[in-house]
């Protein structure tokens, strides 16, 4: 590939990936051959810097179009700079129409991707490094169909 092309499509990557001055951190962790087993729990450790600003939390999936349910169950872990427990949820997330099958989220062919906002207008009590566990909670182990797994960290609007 000829230089030219290389530092276009860097500058690209680098301009598309800097247009949201609302991210704090976003991090999607790929699942091996496709399955989500239970004890894969992916954990995503983000900064906090300022403590009087809210947040939202959202999480992101990428599945397959031949994943066998309409939604997905997943328990969420927020764990603080000293090591407490801030929260634990169990959330459900539509991948697919419920009545029609369709496919909810951005996507072609097989696979599909999808933003859920999950935690809203959080605040964070302290500066420093925290813990986001995610852990998958159907009765399927693996849960075949999950490709990937991820969180976005974003400043709430005001």
């Amino acid at each position: 590939m000829p230089k030219h092309l290389v530092w276009l499509a860097a500058a690209l990557l680098l301009l598309l990936t800097s247009c949201d001055p609302n991210r704090v951190y976003e991090q999607n962790v790929d699942l091996p051959e496709g399955n989500w087993h239970v004890d894969n729990a992916p954990v995503f450790e983000f900064e906090v810097q300022d403590t009087t600003q809210r947040y939202n939390i959202y999480f992101n999936v990428r599945y397959a179009l031949s994943y066998d349910y309409y939604n997905l169950y997943l328990r969420h872990q927020l764990i603080g700079p000293d090591g407490a427990q801030l929260s634990s949820q169990l959330h459900e997330l539509l991948l697919m129409d419920a009545k029609t099958g369709k496919p909810l989220g951005n996507g072609s062919s097989d696979r599909y991707d999808l933003q859920v906002m999950a935690i809203k207008n959080v605040s964070f009590p302290k500066t420093g490094t925290y813990k986001l566990k995610l852990t998958q909670y159907m009765r399927r182990d693996p849960l075949p169909g999950i490709l990937a797994i991820g969180a976005r960290v974003a400043k709430a609007e005001k």
